[in-house]
């Protein structure tokens, strides 16, 4: 082979090799540009959260599609309104759907079993299975309830489909009895038992606005990845229902009933609520006439759900944009995400000697936008989260596509009442105004009370914590005007922690405590630390040494503490700097005295001697010879 020929196969061979290294490098750059799942996630696991938001989005677009179908009959009249007014089912691309119109009388199980044919069938146990969905419309009533024993409807929830019952504006009541309770559960046919499946959606029971009342009910297995679907939900809307050819100018009048509804701007924003007159007025173009744009009330939902057990739902109790909502006696159990959850807006609402266990996320949840909420005589136990979360954080902390207001919220607090053995916080408070904690207990968990995030006027009193790993009740990062009294803290690291965070600590007692009783760390100007019992070992009772500001600590009793602070620990303590100024000025003198007695005179080795020590004594001479020296003196000098 010519040199030629064999300087071209190099070339070849090189081209070739970095033709394969470009290809490998470029699929090597395709594959790691891809995006990566969520951490934790694997691609399973994402494709089922995907397929799961599908399907929230196709029940709220079937939802919608029927309520509009059935406002839009009614409101062109004829033919069309008289079908519209009976119940009928609808069709769509998501499935069918038994359409309950308003009527005089509420419908019942009768009228489901009639008008549902073969999809709503009585069984051989004397249970229902129903396998279409139920759909009431505005001011439509179902009453689901038996008088002769318990009655069980099994909502069809297998692959491929399922099924709900939603009400729009109307009223869902399930009456059972102590001796005959209404059972509600989702099916699945092929497997013969409850759906504990979420992948491919899940049966559920939701009311959109209107009310839903319920007593001696068991809801089991129902819903799916989003609270709407998330097995028995309370949702409104904070917004009007009424649509834009409903809106009518008037001219304002202050003493009218007008003044008092909520109004709409030309601008389209809903104008909220400004004391206790709601007016607002609007002047015209030409700066003449005043008026006001008024829109239906709010369509807020509301409910009363008593003496019900709950068990193996998506979300226990999802509620949100409701008045005045009452739960009493409820036991809910293995939620998949939060027991019981009051999302935006949900207001004025009591949940009373309601137990939430074993939830994968918190056992209560007040989220932002929730105010005025009472939690009394309530447990929670051993969920994954917290066992108590009240957020009063603002909607928005700036400027927001949709406007939020950045007021925070308040009113809400957590009375007499239990979070035992939570995997992360007992109660967790974040934010907000007047939140309060009061005779409540709290065992184990990582933290006990942890309050942050700027809430202000914050009250924790009364409450009996033991057994925390870190701390017992811990304010941090902003909180203002807190009080802290009347709590016992047993068992745990350090028993009330303050980190960049203004309290009044006062007649708290605090035992066992391993590290510190009172630890306050960061801007903490105005504390005031007083009157409180403080027993346990550890390295000190009252830690203030790394806080800044003017802090008032006194009267308080530390008889029962035992300080066990190793000598690093005891040097870091006295090692403060204005002790150490105050330490290097006195060695100063010290070293500067005994340098002056070492100059003081000669030195024998180191040993200081006396300067006349090695002087002569002076002859001693009789006197008449000093007297002699002194007459034969002159005749010399002569």
């Amino acid at each position: 082979m010519s040199g030629s020929r064999r300087r071209k196969s190099r070339a070849s061979l090189v081209i070739l090799v970095l033709c394969l290294a470009a290809a490998g490098t470029w699929g090597y750059l395709s594959y790691t540009d891809r995006p990566a799942p969520p951490p934790g996630v694997n691609a399973a696991s994402q494709a089922e959260a995907q397929q799961q938001s599908t399907l929230v989005d196709q029940e709220e677009l079937r939802i919608m599609q029927t309520r509009a179908t059935l406002s839009s009959a009614l409101a062109r009249g004829g033919p069309a309104a008289a079908q519209a007014r009976v119940p009928h089912i609808s069709s769509s691309a998501n499935g069918q759907t038994l359409v309950l119109p308003q009527r005089r009388e509420p419908y019942r199980v009768a009228d489901l079993e009639r008008l549902g044919l073969e999809e709503f069938q009585k069984q051989s146990d004397d249970s229902y299975v129903l396998s279409i969905n139920v759909f009431l419309g505005p001011g439509a009533k179902l009453v689901l309830q038996n008088a002769t024993g318990p009655l069980v409807i099994r909502m069809a929830s297998e692959p491929g489909r399922f099924v709900s019952i939603v009400g729009f504006g109307a009223s869902i009541r399930i009456n059972g009895s102590a001796q005959n309770p209404v059972r509600i559960t989702s099916w699945d046919a092929q497997a013969r038992t409850a759906d504990t499946k979420v992948s491919d959606g899940r049966a559920y029971l939701r009311a959109v606005g209107g009310e839903l009342k319920m007593s001696h009910t068991l809801v089991e297995h129902l819903g799916f990845w989003s609270g709407p679907t998330g097995g028995l939900a309370l949702t409104g809307s904070d917004r009007p229902t009424g649509t834009a050819d409903q809106v009518r100018a008037t001219q304002a009048d202050p003493g009218s009933a007008a003044s008092r509804q909520r109004m709409l701007l030309p601008n389209g924003l809903l104008v909220p609520s400004r004391g206790s007159d709601d007016r607002v007025e609007i002047t015209d173009g030409a700066g003449a006439r005043k008026v006001v744009y008024r829109l239906p009330e709010a369509n807020l939902a509301t409910g009363f759900i008593t003496d019900t057990k709950i068990t193996g739902n998506a979300y226990g109790i999802f509620i949100t944009a409701s008045d005045e909502t009452r739960i009493s006696n409820v036991s809910v159990t293995g939620s998949l995400v939060h027991g019981v959850l009051l999302h935006r807006f949900a207001r004025n609402a009591s949940v009373e000697n309601t137990t939430v266990t074993g939830s994968r996320g918190d056992g209560f949840v007040l989220s932002r936008g929730t105010q005025n909420v009472t939690i009394t005589g309530s447990v929670a136990e051993r969920n994954t989260g917290n066992g108590f979360t009240i957020s009063g954080l603002p909607l928005a902390r700036g400027p927001s596509a949709s406007g939020e207001s950045l007021r925070s919220f308040g009113g809400s607090s957590l009375i007499s009442s239990t979070a035992r053995d939570n995997g992360r916080y007992g109660v967790e408070i974040q934010g907000g105004v007047k939140p309060v904690v009061q005779t409540t207990e709290v065992v184990g968990g990582e933290m006990g009370i942890v309050v942050s995030k700027d809430a202000t006027d914050v009250q924790i009193s009364g409450n009996r914590l033991r057994g925390q790993r870190i701390q017992g009740i811990a304010l941090r990062d902003g909180v203002l005007s807190a009080r802290v009294s009347g709590n016992i803290v047993r068992d745990t690291q350090t028993a009330i922690y303050l980190r960049d965070a203004k309290a009044t600590i006062s007649a708290n007692t605090v035992q066992s405590a391993s590290l510190h009783a009172i630890s306050v760390l960061g801007a903490a100007e105005g504390t005031a630390i007083t009157g409180n019992t403080l027993g346990g070992a550890g390295r000190s009772a009252i830690d203030t040494g790394r806080a800044k500001g003017n802090l008032a600590v006194a009267q308080n009793n530390t008889g029962g503490w035992q300080d066990t602070a190793g000598f690093w620990t005891t040097v870091k303590r006295i090692a403060k700097p204005m002790n150490l100024v105050w330490f290097g000025v006195i060695m100063l003198i010290v070293v500067a005295a005994l340098r002056a007695i070492r100059s003081d005179g000669p030195r024998v080795g180191h040993r200081i001697v006396n300067p006349y020590e090695k002087q002569a004594a002076l002859e001693e001479r009789p006197v008449w010879t000093l007297r002699t020296a002194g007459a034969r003196a002159p005749a010399e000098r002569s």
